[in-house]
């Protein structure tokens, strides 16, 4: 990624924004993938979908992050929270649990 000062024009500004969108979309492909896969293991573990504990950990990890990157806490928290559940919900379909 460029230095955003070095970034000369809109048009080029927008460029940069755009290609960072697409591996944003890229990583978040691969996170569903993964948890594809937790679907998978889960029930050989005797683990439902959802882990309270383990959404907390979560969020809190990514809070920490957005801290020491200079990112809103509180709205990575939100973010995180709808990623979450959108797992977990993706793996009760898997599992077999939805309501």
């Amino acid at each position: 990624m460029k230095e955003p000062s070095q970034i000369p024009s809109m048009a080029a500004l927008r460029a940069e924004i755009d290609a960072l969108d697409a591996q944003i979309v890229a990583l978040m492909a691969d996170r569903a993938r993964l948890i594809d896969r937790a679907a998978q293991l889960k029930p050989g573990e005797g683990l439902p979908a959802r882990i309270e504990a383990r959404v907390e950990e979560v969020v809190r990890n990514a809070m920490r992050e957005a801290e020491a990157q200079g990112l809103d806490p509180a709205l990575i928290e939100t973010i995180w929270r709808l990623i979450v559940e959108w797992s977990i919900a993706r793996e009760e379909r898997v599992l077999g649990k939805e309501d």
